[in-house]
């Protein structure tokens, strides 16, 4: 264990995965979703497969026995990349991470319902205020002006779409919690980026575009940069707990403002950050009450263990 190293890995994943979003964006109004899901899921195989490779688990990350299980994940997990792809195209960078938090906030819901997990008060009334802040962050993109201009590419499509996004990554997480009972995790990012490109590829037939030389470039990126996330944020969960560095996801608001500020000269409304305030502060705190009961219990097993028999 190694909590800084742990702290640092989830910090540069959530940075590249910022940097990631905002390449998605610069490219989102010149070519298909599917086209680039496919790119955001190919090319993340390279670092991911030279990753396994280095590390000597490439055979182990292969080898399955819930196929189908895998193919759950990944159509969940496209959809939620189609729907956040999409709300990138029509939001600026910012609004589109920090309506994004809502996902988390649904995990919590969909543990108790689907999962059956135990779920006490203080999850609920976090989970509560954390979706009274996303419909904070949701009132500048549903207003009566917003909504007029609907399909034709108004702000209130794209925040629809965030939420879908927000909405299919929880369902993915509860997934991917059903996976981890009997896959490796090498397996877990191995399928869904397999499964995820044919998807993507799939939609070649709604008609492509053939990308220049630079916007090749980009579109290689992308998909670099999302298998990179994916190795960095694995890591920093292997030397630190989860309790610890999640938090610490709350930073892609920091690298998105700075990005959408300096690359595409975006800033959000007071409201929409007075909202993820209040999501990032529900998250926090569900995160530390979690940790909190975590250390009682683990003192409350120590003293049963320690008692005389």
């Amino acid at each position: 264990m190694n909590p800084v190293l742990g702290i640092v890995f989830k910090i540069l994943s959530a940075l590249t995965f910022t940097l990631m979003s905002a390449m998605v964006k610069l490219v989102s109004d010149r070519y298909p979703t599917g086209e680039l899901v496919f790119f955001r899921s190919a090319f993340a195989l390279v670092p991911l497969l030279v990753w396994l490779g280095w590390q000597g688990e490439l055979i182990n990350a292969v080898r399955t026995s819930n196929i189908r299980g895998h193919l759950l994940r990944s159509i969940i997990g496209a959809c939620g990349m189609f729907s956040g792809f999409v709300a990138l195209s029509y939001l600026p960078l910012s609004d589109a991470v920090a309506i994004g938090y809502a996902g988390p906030l649904i995990v919590g819901i969909l543990a108790a319902v689907v999962l059956k997990e135990t779920v006490r008060a203080y999850r609920w009334s976090g989970g509560v205020i954390g979706f009274a802040g996303v419909l904070v962050m949701l009132t500048p993109h549903l207003s009566a002006g917003a909504v007029a201009r609907g399909l034709s590419g108004g702000p209130a499509v794209g925040a629809l779409f965030a939420l879908l996004g927000a909405f299919c990554a929880a369902c993915a997480t509860i997934q991917v919690r059903r996976l981890t009972a009997t896959e490796r995790t090498g397996a877990i990012v191995f399928y869904f980026s397999a499964f995820a490109s044919l998807l993507g590829l799939a939609t070649i037939a709604l008609g492509w575009r053939m990308p220049s030389a630079v916007d090749l470039a980009v579109l290689i990126g992308i998909g670099m940069l999302g298998g990179v996330g994916q190795i960095l944020l694995t890591q920093s969960y292997r030397f630190a707990d989860a309790s610890l560095v999640a938090p610490f996801e709350y930073t892609t608001m920091i690298w998105s403002l700075l990005i959408g500020w300096f690359v595409f000269g975006q800033w959000p409304e007071a409201v929409v950050l007075a909202g993820a305030a209040i999501v990032a502060a529900a998250g926090i705190f569900v995160l530390w009450r979690e940790h909190r009961l975590g250390l009682k219990r683990a003192k409350e097993l120590e003293g049963v263990a320690q008692r005389p028999t």
